[in-house]
């Protein structure tokens, strides 16, 4: 069911910003989504405490609103920590400390093993494995071995071995391993499980091994062609593994320390391509599609884009209508549009001074609380675009004079702390606290000005239309189906990026 709810998601988007970027340029509607991915404890804790905000807010309450978004801006931080989540150390040399030396010499630099004994029992075999497990949070892992001799029998095996395992057997002999062995081509999991899988391999043959962590399934290389797959039973860390068990027999690893035979990237992007092809098949009305890009258009406030949208597509699209029990309701989200997209505009551009006039003059019950969340933003902005633009010391007025009350709410003090700190940076964009300088701050500010319009719409049905449109309600249900479908397969997989499906759809347009 997870499943199904991916790829029909990443089908609508897929159309959403497939029209978007064919059709139209327009500066207005360039923004981006909120920074959300699968592989950070961090960001996760902050998606799940979002959700349980926006359960918590209600019409009348817009100091809680404006706080939402005020969590919202503390979320910039959480792109760099997506990455360094999901940086793991993968294998790198051959562990000569768990391995069955007796039967086999590892070379200095820990790159090829040769069996030097004489094979006399059938658990005399040379086992070694890498010195860390296979990396799991990734799309696909992989290795290979070169077959420098294949001694007097080629009982050569590659495959994948749990940390316990017995290292004078061969991979896929025992329980909780896999391997595809040279001598006879035949694929072991387990006692008593052997497989006809593929041709044998011996001297000046290239075989590879990997984790296809998407399918759950391993799949097994020779000289740079697949030659075949199986389902990977085993969830626990898998060590990759190599196997020689007649004399003579020398193999060299490469774990990436040079290129593979195997053309690893194009396979990553088959991968791909395979989830994208079972999207495509499904099909979508595109009245539906249309009619979720027109709400965002509304609900951001995007008014020449909405015009300019509905125009392309009068002719060419039925009439867009979504029953009220589906969560649409176009009154709602079309309130004060034409003064939600001045003031997001003026905002985008810095023009902090500009847009709190208009605020005090249109909606002063938005800002007549000076040290309410909202004029807390507000302020922050005023002061971020004066060090944007060089301006120090009238920043530093500024902050003395606007952002200093704001030290003594807690709430507050750590991203008065990081304003302040722009000052110390000769360079601010490069440095920790560059966050701030970056559009999406600008997006934040926007957003929560044009939710705290929304929100004084005295006819407003739904408490939550003002804290995302409807595609983003739907991205954020990607988000949580997608750490839902990850965590059920023991964290292993590729992480989800939201802003990754959106640019490559974006690349394709």
């Amino acid at each position: 069911m997870l499943v199904l709810q991916n790829t029909l998601l990443l089908h609508f988007y897929s159309l959403q910003f497939h029209f978007i970027g064919e059709n139209y340029t327009h500066t207005e509607s360039k923004r981006e989504f909120s920074p959300l991915c699968s592989g950070s404890p961090f960001v996760f804790n902050q998606f799940v405490s979002g959700l349980k905000a926006m359960s918590a807010i209600n019409a009348t309450n817009g100091e809680d609103l404006a706080r939402y978004f005020l969590d919202r801006s503390r979320l910039s931080l959480a792109r760099g920590l997506c990455d360094m989540d999901e940086d793991e150390e993968a294998p790198t040399e051959l562990n000569t400390i768990n391995s069955s030396g007796g039967f086999l010499v590892v070379s200095p630099d820990k790159l090829s093993v040769k069996y030097t004994n004489v094979n006399l029992h059938g658990h005399d075999v040379g086992v070694v494995q890498g010195n860390r497990p296979a990396p799991v949070k990734r799309l696909v892992y992989y290795f290979e071995i070169f077959v420098k001799d294949a001694g007097t029998k080629g009982q050569i095996a590659i495959g994948f071995t749990s940390e316990n395992f017995k290292m004078r057997r061969q991979p896929g002999w025992e329980a909780n391993s896999c391997g595809y062995h040279g001598d006879d081509g035949n694929l072991y999991r387990g006692p008593g499980k052997s497989d006809e899988f593929g041709p044998t391999y011996t001297s000046g043959d290239i075989v590879g091994g990997g984790i296809n962590y998407a399918s759950q399934e391993y799949f097994f290389t020779k000289n740079g062609a697949v030659v075949g797959t199986a389902f990977k039973e085993v969830k626990g860390p898998l060590f990759p593994t190599i196997a020689v068990h007649s004399q003579n027999e020398e193999v060299q690893v490469n774990f990436g320390q040079k290129p593979f035979a195997f053309n690893l990237k194009e396979f990553e992007v088959q991968e791909r391509m395979k989830l994208q092809m079972t999207v495509d098949k499904m099909s979508l009305p595109t009245n539906v599609s249309h009619g979720l890009v027109r709400s965002y258009l509304q609900y951001y406030g995007y008014e020449d884009t909405l015009h300019s949208f509905d125009t392309a597509t009068k002719s060419t699209v039925p009439p867009i209508y979504i029953a009220q029990e589906n969560g649409f309701d176009e009154h709602d989200i079309v309130y004060a549009l034409s003064q939600r997209k001045i003031l997001r505009q003026l905002i985008r551009n810095g023009d902090i001074d500009a847009a709190l006039g208009k605020l005090r003059e249109w909606y002063p019950q938005i800002v007549q609380d000076d040290k309410s969340a909202t004029c807390f933003l507000l302020h922050c902005q005023k002061f971020i675009e004066l060090i944007r633009v060089g301006a120090l010391e009238e920043a530093v007025k500024y902050g003395r004079m606007e952002l200093a009350k704001y030290f003594e709410f807690p709430e507050f003090d750590d991203l008065v702390k990081d304003c302040v700190a722009l000052l110390a940076y000769q360079r601010p964009h490069e440095s920790s606290v560059g966050y701030l300088l970056e559009e999406t701050q600008r997006e934040v500010v926007a957003d929560t000005v044009n939710a705290m319009i929304l929100s004084t719409n005295p006819n407003m049905k739904d408490s939550q239309s003002f804290l995302h449109s409807y595609l983003e309600r739907l991205l954020r249900q990607l988000t949580a189906c997608c750490l839902e479908r990850r965590s059920l397969n023991g964290d292993q997989g590729e992480a989800f990026h939201l802003h990754s499906v959106l640019d490559s759809n974006k690349a394709k347009c």
